[in-house]
Formats: structure tokens, sequence, C-alpha cells
């Protein structure tokens, strides 16, 4: 039985990729013996309507208990913003821990007013590095970990880059990734290729069971905000679709500045197939069968890597080495020449086979909710 005296976890969603990590801890802590109960806290930092309602129905994730509707704005605004409303729900609900994942800011936000209420914080997917202080996201994990006392890594590497900032080993734990488990457990009900261009109105004839396809994922800032490096991304993409069809899931920032920039022509309409952002279970289907996966996202090289597909990651540095050491990531920045070499490269039969990493197994949520329990109910005994 949960200890009365310990309140419940808050649990913390703020944009997409906190879904796909949070769907599996919620499930694990419900399954606990004895069960622990949750609260799930949508910061609303990124909200669209029609794309958050398919994210939770199709990772089967109960809606949420509390939205704070914060929305968009800057780095600044956004984080206080959500500092100012989450603060009232710690006060109302006085639970036992606030668990947060990721990167994004409402993951920072929320460790910060956790922090300074003396609740504990748990940080999953922590220890991830890129050495890269120009993304925001840098910024948010280095100190989300500094303060938080429970940090959960996916990755070997994560504990030592902890330990190198000052971290005692005791606050850390290694339980695998949460990703893979949303992508192991979801696998089975991913949508079919065809049955996500079709529900698109995309034409999929230039797609043969021969040919293959790849896919494209590209909206970081560095690759699409610059007219320049936007247009020279986009120009070896287009040589890259005239050897294998690409199908490009086109965010909307990447197409805002297309139209801004006037860079529409490099899209070659019989070669490239541009879609709007997909769900969760479109994606699964689209990347298990892709030949090629060229990318910016840090969950996708996961993912690839996970399910055995080359990736070309377009960065200049990535938090997740692993996926290069051993999985079937490569990195190639914005290097058009290196970008198309080697996916002809890979085209050729000559990509990554990888490996799957230690405890990408599926269970990585049931460890945490097991450790979690055993922490939290110690924590109570102590005092």
């Amino acid at each position: 039985m949960w200890p009365i005296e310990l309140g419940p976890v808050i649990c913390v969603v703020g944009a997409r990729p906190n879904f796909m990590k949070m769907a599996p801890i919620l499930r694990a802590l419900a399954e606990h013996q004895p069960a622990i109960p949750a609260i799930l806290v949508h910061t609303g930092q990124h909200y669209d309507r029609e794309m958050n309602d398919r994210l939770f129905e199709d990772l089967r994730l109960p809606q949420p208990d509390i939205n704070l509707g914060v929305g968009s704005g800057s780095h600044a605004v956004q984080t206080a913003e959500v500092m100012k409303r989450f603060e009232p729900v710690l006060d109302d609900r006085k639970p036992s821990c606030v668990l947060v994942v990721g990167d994004v800011n409402s993951t920072l936000a929320c460790t910060l007013v956790g922090v300074k209420k003396g609740i504990p914080v748990v940080h999953v997917e922590a220890g991830l590095r890129s050495y890269d202080r120009a993304m925001p996201e840098e910024i948010n994990r280095v100190l989300t970990d500094q303060v938080a006392d429970l940090l959960y890594t996916t990755e070997r590497r994560a504990t030592s880059n902890l330990q190198r900032e000052g971290i005692s080993e005791e606050r850390i734990r290694f339980c695998g990734n949460v990703m893979i488990d949303s992508l192991l457990a979801n696998r089975q009900y991913a949508r079919s290729p065809a049955d996500t261009l079709a529900a698109a109105g995309v034409d999929s004839a230039i797609i043969s069971e021969k040919s293959g396809y790849g896919v494209v994922t590209m909206h970081r800032p560095s690759n699409v905000d610059h007219p320049e490096t936007l247009e020279s991304l986009l120009t070896v993409l287009r040589e890259i679709s005239s050897d294998l069809p690409l199908i490009f899931a086109l965010h909307p920032r990447t197409k805002s500045n297309i139209d801004r920039f006037g860079l529409g022509h490099l899209i070659d309409n019989n070669r490239m197939l541009i879609l709007p952002p997909q769900g969760y279970l479109e994606m699964l289907g689209l990347l298990s069968r892709a030949r090629i996966v060229l990318t910016d996202s840090g969950g996708l090289q996961e993912e690839t890597t996970a399910l055995g597909v080359p990736c070309l990651t377009m960065r200049e540095n990535t938090e997740r080495p692993i996926t290069v050491e051993q999985g079937t990531n490569t990195m190639v920045g914005r290097n058009t020449v290196l970008i198309l070499s080697e996916a002809r490269k890979i085209l050729a039969g000559n990509g990554k086979s990888g490996l799957v990493p230690e405890l990408w197994d599926g269970q990585a949520a049931k460890r945490i909710a097991s450790d979690l329990f055993a922490w939290l109910a110690e924590r109570q005994h102590s005092r």
C-alpha cells in the first residue's frame, strides 16, 4: 500500500518529445505493486489541439489532470510563465516529488519551482550532453541535473558526464531509455506508410517496394533559420531524392522559412513527398520501413538505432553519442558533400548495422518505478 504520508508523484510534460517519454512511466507507476499515484501536468508549452489529442490517443496516455495553458513565447517568457502557474499546483497537491523528463523549457521551469519549495525533483533522461551551450536544450539539461535530487540515465556515459560536473554517484541511476519503451510497446500499432500517405492526400506512386524511400525531418534553428544554410540543405536533399524518393515531414518552422526565403523551387514534387507534421504512430511506421533517415532530431537518432535503420544527423554535435558509437547514426553536420557521400554509401548497402545499446529493452520505466518507490520510502523512513 502506498504510504499514506506520501503525496502523489507530479509528472510534467510540456512538448511532444515529453509525451513519448512519460507514457511508459505513467503506466509503470500505475502497474507497480503497490500502485504509485501520479498527477499528470501538461504545461501547454507546445500546444496544437489536433496533434496533442492524437499523440495522447496514440500513446494511450491519460488526459492531463492539469493543463497550465502556457502557450508559446520567448524562452524567458515561457519559462517564467510555467513557473508562475506551476507553483500553485505544488501548494495544492502536496506531492512526494516532481518528475520531469527531457530538456525542454518546462523541464527546467518545473524543476526550479520544486527545488525552491523543498520538494524532491526526479529527472528522467539525465546526463546527456552535446557540450554546445548555444543550444537552449543544453542549458536546460545542465541546470536541471545540477539541482535535481534523483537522476535516471539512458546510457552509462551519462554517469561520467554528471560526475565530471560534481554530481555524486548516489544521486544517479542507470535505468535505460524510456523512449525505446514507447517504441517497442507501440511498434505493433504503427500505421503503414501507404495509409499515412493516403490520409495526407499524397500520391505515393513514385515509391515502389523495390526502391523504398527515405525519411527527412529538419527543424532546428541552425538549419532552417538562415537562408543560405537552408538552401544548401534543400539542394543536397533534392540531389539525394534523385537516387531515392524522400518523404519529408515538414515542420511548421521549416515550411514557413522555405516560403519566406523563396526556396520552394528546391522541392522536387516528383521525388519528394511533403507531409504535414505526423502523429507518433504514423512516424513510427515511416521510420520502421525507411532505407535511410536524414534528420536533426535527437529522438530520431535513438529511434533509428533501436530500429536498425541508418541515420544521418545534420548537426555538428549530438547529446546522444551512443547512437554513433554503437548504433546506426552518422554525424554529417551541414557539410553537403559529406551528406551526399554518406547517403550514397547507405543506398549502396554500406550503411551502419549497429547494435541496440544496453538496457534499451522496453523495461526502463519499470526499473524507474521500482527504484523510485524504494527511494521515496527510504526518504520517508529517514525523516
